[in-house]
């Protein structure tokens, strides 16, 4: 009978390049990381090669985690920027931009912001909003809520400018919020 590894001991067998050890760390971080891949690209099989990607920079670096901090935080984080680097090869252009083509947010009058919560909402929604964003929206609002970076640090890996990053961030959460209540009117009605 096999002996189960904790995460330490993997880590370990990693930095050695143990096949088995990278296998099992594989394994156990599979689900999660490619959902983190999937908040920046849709398409399964796409976040899936960007995934595999990650997981080999991860083997290729992984010498350098100096286990301060959460692997998985250290993990997610290669995974994150694995995703912008795939997306910029593919849209470069789109991530520059600062239009939405999808919809546009205009209140009425009587609408208060402030009511609405994206925090009540079921994740489902909330995800399926998110997939609306165009690209560029998407990406920042990944990055900032999801991710934890600040404006500064989007800014410099997607190369815009600060007040770019804070205008996308801005712009597609006033989406979501107009998404969404359009979801809820429909499904009330």
């Amino acid at each position: 009978m096999e002996q189960k590894l904790d995460l330490e001991e993997i880590i370990a067998g990693c930095k050695k390049s143990d096949r088995r050890a990278q296998e099992l760390l594989f394994r156990q971080l599979y689900g999660k990381m490619l959902s983190v891949c999937m908040r920046y690209i849709s398409d399964k099989d796409s976040a899936q090669e960007v995934l595999q990607e990650g997981f080999i920079k991860v083997f290729d670096h992984i010498g350098a985690y100096d286990s301060k901090g959460s692997f998985e935080g250290w993990v997610r984080r290669i995974m994150a920027n694995c995703a912008i680097d795939a997306i910029r090869k593919v849209r470069k252009d789109t991530l520059l931009s600062d239009n939405d083509r999808d919809f546009k947010y205009l209140p009425d009058e009587e609408e208060d912001l402030e009511e609405w919560e994206l925090t009540s909402l079921k994740a489902s929604h909330a995800m399926e909003a998110i997939e609306q964003l165009s690209p560029a929206y998407k990406t920042v609002f990944n990055l900032y809520v999801m991710e934890n970076y600040t404006h500064r640090e989007i800014a410099e890996m997607l190369g815009i400018s600060e007040g770019t990053s804070k205008s996308n961030l801005a712009k597609a959460k006033m989406n979501l919020q107009s998404y969404l209540k359009k979801k809820f009117n429909h499904i009330a009605s």
